[in-house]
């Protein structure tokens, strides 16, 4: 048989392509720092994020301050909102019931965020403020609903003719996945009520304003070093008045006010008029959680500049005072004496000890001059009173271009601690961008990638955006010098009710799904490591080459040397791996190897599927200093030794 001579060329190619390669770890020098908070989540309240989802509440509208205030509700009988003598000042609204006998009864139901989630055998604390009109004992009746069916019942009393809090526990009989309550008065005459109000009893930590206990668990299984909050585009809110404004936010809850979501007519093919903030997931809340995480927390506060896609309203630079205020009193929120003002409300609220807040960024993702001078006044203010405190300023909304140009040397001027990138870009980005910050100053500010992910074309968490990540997270460990802090945008979605994808943790009123993307960037944060160790293949780094892409560190508190490599081609590839200048010896002549893969880069973790993409553990055995890796195509692997000396 004869070949011709391009056939035979291409032969040789091709093998010389996917030859046997040769990574070669110099352990004799320790490099540069790799901080311990690097990799971290970013919270905004997007695709029903907070209320119904992070935060635990069932009931929808649950004061009745939506602008349609039934919104949620189904009224039955006579049932009238009303507003003279409120409960709550800043919440005034509240309902009325009638009830006169009739056999319909009077009530009300309520269905949740897309229904709600009910567990069998699990209890349920219904509580809500109330008073009798003419003072005499009123008996309600509680119901949980599932396909109209009663699958759990309580009963309360009301008695007095001022307002009091009630509550009860429910038992669920049954699990329902989109069920309801309902409230039935059963005695006839008048009662008012207010803050109808309903969460597990087993939420995070147990806690009686809490967290969905399963979210936040995947947010404690991601070892975040760092926990960004609230947002994101809500703190620019589409107007100014609709900022998200912190001081709203901390108190006590039944009196935060309302406040509606910029993200529930912002796509119009994904219109949820029913999407609010009641802030029971306030600032206290999220302070809180960054301790529970063992996390650095990040809040973002508003520079003065409503949303400026969709807005040209601002505050003018000499009329910011209020705003400046609301975060130098954000400071002392977080890290004042118990005795301070602010301090004085954390305390009353529960945590007299500081929170020990180190980090404020100033604006979301803010342009132009505008954003330069009203950031000067801000960063004038906090370095007065606070110049422990790290600012973050921003670069823009997009990783390069006009406004990201433009920005860097102002902040360079500026002498900001760290600005904040953004990145939405395709698979192919990441991957062609993984040597990004090998060029970058060392001696202007720190990098903090502060909302990134690839973008496919379906827009799915799929197995090719989490590998693009991957290989693009080498650069961001190699360049640790660089990249202080890394956290993947948006972090939650309701499988009903998003805006936006992809996002990290999928859910519905039941269940967690946890993506690929979240499996790549748990694996790095569970292996930080202390310090950057050099890798290179013949002497170069390897960024992209043959699609290998590959990133060291040692951790120097346990003794492990940890080599992340990435195979972003569909070949299977023969990686010898050589670790030079080591100090000691492997232990057990073992690696374990930590493997992220899927032959099909299409593939997604779903509902019916939520383990269809999982790392997977072996152990491989090292030959003297080195060991072979074989790549399986579309894979990221994290390698750990450790270093008997």
């Amino acid at each position: 048989m004869k070949y011709s001579g391009v056939l035979i060329l291409l032969i040789l190619v091709h093998s010389a392509l996917w030859a046997q390669k040769t990574f070669t770890v110099d352990a004799s020098k320790v490099g540069t720092e790799i901080q311990p908070d690097m990799y971290g989540v970013f919270f905004e309240d997007i695709n029903f994020g907070a209320d119904g989802g992070l935060y635990a509440e069932l009931i929808k509208n649950r004061s009745f301050e939506f602008d349609q205030p039934f919104v949620g509700w189904t009224p039955f009988g006579d049932v009238k909102v009303m507003d003279e003598e409120p409960c709550f000042d800043r919440n005034p609204h509240y309902v009325r019931l009638n009830e006169k006998g009739l056999r319909r009864g009077t009530g009300l139901e309520n269905v949740g965020f897309t229904g709600i989630g009910f567990k069998q055998n699990n209890t349920y604390r219904f509580s809500f403020y109330a008073r009798s009109i003419d003072g005499a004992e009123k008996k309600f009746r509680i119901e949980l609903i599932s396909d109209n069916n009663t699958i759990g019942k309580e009963n309360l009393l009301v008695s007095g003719s001022d307002w009091k809090k009630y509550e009860c526990t429910v038992k669920a009989g049954e699990t329902a996945l989109k069920g309801k309550i309902r409230l039935v008065l059963e005695t006839s005459g008048e009662v008012d009520l207010d803050h109808i109000s309903m969460f597990p009893t087993e939420t995070w930590k147990n806690r009686e304003n809490g967290l969905r206990k399963d979210l936040v668990e995947a947010l404690y299984d991601l070892n975040p070093g760092v926990f960004r909050f609230p947002g994101g585009c809500i703190i620019e809110g589409n107007t100014l008045e609709t900022r998200y404004q912190w001081k709203n936010s901390v108190g006590p809850v039944e009196n935060r006010p309302l406040n509606e979501n910029r993200w529930n007519y912002t796509f119009k093919h994904r219109f949820f008029p029913d999407y609010y903030q009641t802030y029971g997931l306030g600032f206290y809340e999220f302070f809180l959680l960054s301790e529970d995480l063992g996390a650095e927390p990040l809040p973002v506060v508003s520079c003065g500049l409503a949303c400026q896609y969709e807005s040209t309203e601002c505050v003018a630079v000499g009329d910011l005072q209020p705003y400046i205020d609301d975060a130098v009193d954000l400071i002392e929120f977080a890290n004042g004496p118990a005795d301070s003002k602010w301090g004085k409300v954390r305390a009353e609220m529960g945590h007299p000890e500081p929170f020990h807040l180190k980090y404020i960024a100033i604006g979301n993702e803010q342009w132009g001059e505008g954003y330069v001078e009203r950031l000067i006044p801000f960063m004038e203010a906090i370095q007065k009173k606070y110049p422990e405190i790290k600012i973050i300023g921003t670069a823009g909304p997009a990783p390069d271009g006009e406004n990201f140009d433009y920005l860097w040397p102002k902040m360079k001027e500026l002498k900001v601690d760290l600005v904040d990138e953004h990145y939405y870009r395709s698979p192919e980005w990441f991957l062609e961008n993984a040597e990004r910050y090998d060029s970058y100053d060392r001696n202007g500010p720190k990098v903090f990638a502060g909302e990134y992910a690839a973008h496919p074309k379906s827009r799915d968490n799929n197995v090719a955006g989490a590998i693009a990540e991957a290989a693009f997270m080498t650069g961001l460990e190699r360049n640790a010098d660089v990249v202080h802090l890394a956290t993947y945008a948006p972090l939650f979605a309701h499988f009903d009710a998003w805006q936006w994808k992809p996002d990290m943790i999928w859910f519905d009123n039941l269940n967690v799904v946890r993506t690929p993307n979240y499996y790549v960037h748990q694996m790095y944060a569970q292996n930080v490591g202390t310090n950057v160790l050099s890798i290179t293949s013949d002497g170069d780094i390897i960024s992209g080459k043959d699609g290998l892409y590959a990133s060291s560190c040692i951790d120097a508190n346990t003794l492990e040397i940890i080599v992340k490599v990435v195979n972003a081609s569909a070949e299977i590839q023969t990686i010898d791996i050589s670790l030079q200048g080591l100090k000691g010896t492997i232990q057990d002549n073992q690696v374990l190897v930590s493997c992220l893969h899927s032959n099909v880069p299409e593939a997604v973790n779903t509902l019916e599927a939520p383990n269809n993409i999982i790392p997977t553990n072996t152990f491989i055995n090292t030959n003297k200093n080195n060991f072979q890796l074989k790549a399986l195509g579309n894979a990221f692997y994290i390698c750990k030794l450790k270093i008997q000396p």
